[in-house]
């Protein structure tokens, strides 16, 4: 975990683009909300692979929607009851339970349901909204963060310049 941590912030510091971690932070909650194994999951874990996306945030974004969907677990069981009840959708739910691939991706379970129509809905909003904030960090934080006299000090030390070629021969930052 605490590796994790320490890749994310090398993420964060590098000159890696913020679409690329909004996206797997995207794509985590997806995962992390609905239950694991749920077959649009597998289409999501290609996504991941198939895209440049960051897989440190991907799997630390995991790890965080995972427990907070025990927290919002009866709020997906409200969205996915309403939208499988709805009168209007009942035919929908009917050729899709009749379909052997649709029956294996469980969306007749009112929690499946919410949870996917809930991450599907705060997809985008998520995206534009970490992709704000990593650029104000980088902008402001990064840039405080690098002209203090600390971070100086520490960049003039012997095992900085060690630790800065030992992590460009592994092809880091």
């Amino acid at each position: 975990m605490l590796r994790a941590i320490v890749s994310l912030l090398k993420t964060l510091n590098s000159e890696t683009e913020p679409g690329q971690i909004s996206l797997a932070l995207c794509f985590s909650m997806i995962v992390g909300f609905t239950p694991v194994f749920s077959l649009h999951n597998l289409l999501v874990f290609l996504l991941v692979l198939v895209l440049r996306v960051n897989l440190s945030t991907f799997i630390l974004g995991l790890i965080l929607f995972s427990g907070v969907a025990y927290l919002l677990d009866p709020i997906f069981h409200l969205i996915g009851l309403a939208v499988l009840t709805s009168s209007g959708l009942e035919g929908l739910w009917t050729a899709f339970y009749n379909m052997t691939l649709l029956r294996l991706a469980k969306f007749n379970n009112s929690i499946v349901m919410g949870s996917f129509l809930f991450s599907l809905v705060l997809f985008a909003p998520l995206y534009f909204i970490a992709n704000k904030i990593i650029m104000q960090y980088r902008e402001y934080v990064l840039a405080w963060v690098q002209k203090t006299r600390i971070m100086q000090a520490f960049k003039a030390t012997k095992l900085y310049n060690v630790f800065a070629t030992y992590s460009q021969l592994r092809g880091g930052v």
